[in-house]
C-alpha cells in the first residue's frame, strides 16, 4: 500500500477570449470542473497503475467534498483517513484560461486544517505503508510531522516540493527522494544544478517537463529522456510523474528505470484535459515503453 498525504481540491475552470479588468463583466466560452489538488492527483495516478493506494488529507462537509471523495473511491483509493472538517470549504482552485495563459486563485480551505494531530491519529497507517508520498499544499508543521514518523520507522518517502514557497531545508534529510522541477530546484539549491545533484546522489531527481528528468548516482550524471507526445493539457504531468515514480520504486525498480517509467506515464497524461482525466493505466504505460525499445 502506498500512502499519499496531501491536498484535495476542486478545479473550477473558465475559458474566455478576454480577461475582464477591475469592475468589468465579460462573457466566457466554457466552464468545467475537474478534481484536483496535488495529493489527490498523485494518489489517482498511483491507483490507475493498479497499485493499492490510500489518501490522508482533509476536505469540507460541502458538496465539493462529497464529490471529491466519491471520485477517489471510484478510482479504488482508500479514503478512510480523509478527515471531514466541519464548517470549512473543500479546497478550490479558480482558474481563468485565456489565449493559452492562465490565472489561478487557490483557496486551500480544509487542506489548511490538516494538523499534526491528524497525522498522529493515522500513525499506524503510515507505518504500515510500503512508501509515502507528500507534497506541500498542506501546513508545513503537518508535513514535518509526517516526515518524522516516516524517518523514525524507516518508511521511504517521495517528497514533491511544490509549492516550493512552503519548503523547509530540514525536509531534505527527512526525505528519501526529492523531486523538484528545474525552477523549484533553483529556488531550493541555487543556480548550480549539477552541484545540487552531486550533493544529494540517488535522492535528488530533477524533472524537466517533456525533456525528461535527471539525477546523479554518486559517480555519474544521468539524463533520462522524455517521450514524444502531442500535449493537450500539461496540468497533471508533474503529479503523474510523482505518482508513477512512487509505484515503480515501491515495485523495486532502480532509479533510472523508475524515472523512465514515470516519464512514459507523464507523457500520456498530457494528452487529455484535466489533471486526473489523462492519467494512464499500467497497460498504457507499458505499451508506450515498448514502443521506445
Amino acid at each position: 500500500m502506498i500512502t499519499v498525504i496531501g491536498s484535495i481540491n476542486m478545479d473550477l475552470v473558465v475559458e474566455t477570449d478576454y480577461v475582464p479588468e477591475k469592475g468589468e463583466t465579460t462573457l466566457g466560452k466554457t466552464f468545467s470542473t475537474f478534481f484536483g489538488g496535488k495529493g489527490a492527483n498523485q494518489v489517482v495516478s498511483i491507483a490507475r497503475l493498479g497499485k493499492a493506494a490510500q489518501m490522508i488529507g482533509a476536505c469540507g462537509t460541502d458538496q465539493y467534498g462529497e464529490m471529491a471523495l466519491a471520485s477517489l473511491q471510484q478510482e479504488n483509493v482508500k479514503t478512510d483517513h480523509v478527515f471531514a472538517i466541519p464548517d470549512e470549504s473543500t479546497g478550490i482552485a479558480s482558474i481563468i484560461v485565456s489565449e493559452a495563459d492562465n490565472r489561478i486563485i487557490v483557496v486551500p480551505g480544509a487542506n489548511n486544517r490538516l494538523t499534526p494531530d491528524h497525522i498522529e491519529q493515522v500513525k499506524q497507517e503510515i507505518i504500515g505503508s510500503e512508501l509515502v508520498v507528500i507534497q506541500l499544499e498542506i501546513p508545513t508543521e503537518t508535513v514535518q510531522a509526517a516526515l518524522e514518523i516516516c524517518q523514525e520507522h524507516q518508511i521511504p518517502v517521495v517528497l514533491n516540493p511544490a509549492p516550493v514557497d512552503h519548503f523547509q531545508q530540514e525536509f531534505i534529510d527527512l526525505a528519501t527522494y526529492l523531486t523538484p522541477n528545474e525552477s523549484e530546484c533553483r529556488q531550493i539549491f541555487g543556480e548550480n544544478i549539477e552541484k545540487a545533484l552531486e550533493q544529494y546522489p540517488n535522492k535528488l531527481i530533477i524533472t524537466l517537463g517533456d525533456k525528461g528528468a535527471r539525477f546523479f548516482d554518486g559517480e555519474q550524471h544521468h539524463f533520462i529522456q522524455g517521450f514524444q507526445t502531442t500535449p493537450v493539457d500539461t496540468t497533471g504531468a508533474g503529479d503523474t510523474f510523482n505518482g508513477s515514480f512512487a509505484v515503480a520504486v515501491a515495485e523495486g525498480k532502480r532509479i533510472e528505470e523508475a524515472i523512465k517509467f514515470a516519464n512514459a506515464s507523464a507523457s500520456l497524461s498530457v494528452e487529455k484535459k484535466g489533471a486526473q482525466n489523462g492519467m494512464p493505466s499500467l497497460e498504457s504505460v507499458l505499451e508506450r515503453l515498448s514502443l521506445e525499445q
